[in-house]
């Protein structure tokens, strides 16, 4: 569903494929029928109404990215993508959207008014996108997954920066964004909801790098048969520190610690000589969490009274008032 409040416009989209538009009365205790869009072959899974362009965006579980004019109800144009896709943002001034799909993959698309071009595709995700978020203002795309993690997508000129955040125990079930304080709010199916502080300089999470042997301290690695052989000793398991990358065996990194300008709010294995490296200051926070204590299905928050409404899969709405974590 989607509510536009300056027209009450409602859009539903339904599990035919249809889009139905409504206009809320001024009391909201009537709604009106409009009219119908025949936009999917199956399940509507996402609607977006834009007022400034006067179009009615969609995507569904037929694998269709379709968009129709409001005014006569017509169909412009459709897209197919690689995946049923749950995530759907657009920004206004350069008519650019954004598609999240089940495999993981973002697609970027130029729409014109009956056509569309393909700009890029970028992958980071080891799941599905379960939830999109999209700051116009500092031209930042976040991504969340059922992978449990966030990333933050710079699209806006600084080399395609990618920023991973891990904050939650299930899949994100939201994400929401406050502009006025540069605040990530995720919520998850874990029942968390955290609030990011996104006014720090971030560091991205590196590669993991490839070797035969431990990069700290030589020892091979289980499958490196030939070096075992040479030096008479058993493999070991590969890990990576998640603070340089490197590939070490257990030994090397028998520590574990927090990176919050990497992302990382738990304690995540590091090698020892990263551990040693990390500052006190370096371990503080960039984040706070909240135990919403249900099952997280739905969200909306409502940046002008800093309200963040929850309902779950307990049947139970919550309301929240987050002005003393949303500055």
């Amino acid at each position: 569903m989607c509510v536009n409040p300056e027209t009450r416009r409602l859009s539903v989209g339904l599990d035919n494929g249809t889009i139905s538009e409504f206009i809320l009365s001024e009391d909201y205790n009537k709604m009106t029928p409009v009219k119908s869009y025949q936009a999917h072959q199956s399940r509507v899974m996402m609607v977006l109404f834009v007022l400034e362009m006067e179009w009615v965006l969609s995507i569904g579980q037929d694998k269709q990215f379709t968009w129709h004019c409001s005014e006569n109800g017509q169909r412009l144009g459709s897209y197919r993508i690689s995946a049923g896709a749950c995530g759907l943002q657009f920004d206004v001034d350069t008519r650019h959207v954004f598609i999240g799909d089940h495999s993981g993959q973002v697609t970027i698309l130029k729409l014109e008014q009956e056509n569309c071009n393909l700009i890029t595709t970028f992958r980071g995700h080891t799941g599905g996108i379960t939830a999109l978020c999209w700051d116009p203002v500092q031209r930042v795309l976040f991504s969340g997954s059922s992978d449990h993690s966030i990333i933050m997508w710079d699209i806006g000129g600084r080399k395609g920066t990618a920023i991973e955040l891990q904050g939650h125990n299930d899949k994100i079930q939201s994400l929401s964004y406050a502009h006025h304080s540069r605040q990530l709010i995720s919520c998850g199916a874990d029942g968390g909801i955290v609030v990011w502080n996104m006014d720090v300089e971030r560091q991205e999470t590196p590669e993991w790098l490839d070797s035969d042997s431990c990069q700290k301290c030589d020892q091979p690695f289980f499958w490196n048969f030939k070096q075992m052989w040479d030096s008479k000793k058993i493999g070991l398991r590969q890990h990576h520190c998640r603070k340089c990358g490197k590939a070490v065996c257990g030994k090397c990194s028998s520590k574990r610690s927090s990176i919050p300008l990497m992302g990382f709010e738990f304690e995540v294995r590091v090698c020892d000589s990263c551990y040693e490296s990390i500052t006190d200051e370096e371990r503080a926070p960039t984040a706070t969490f909240h135990d919403s204590k249900h099952n997280v299905t739905y969200v909306h928050f409502d940046v002008t009274r800093v309200w963040l409404l929850t309902s779950g899969t307990d049947r139970i709405i919550k309301l929240w008032d987050m002005t003393p974590v949303v500055s």
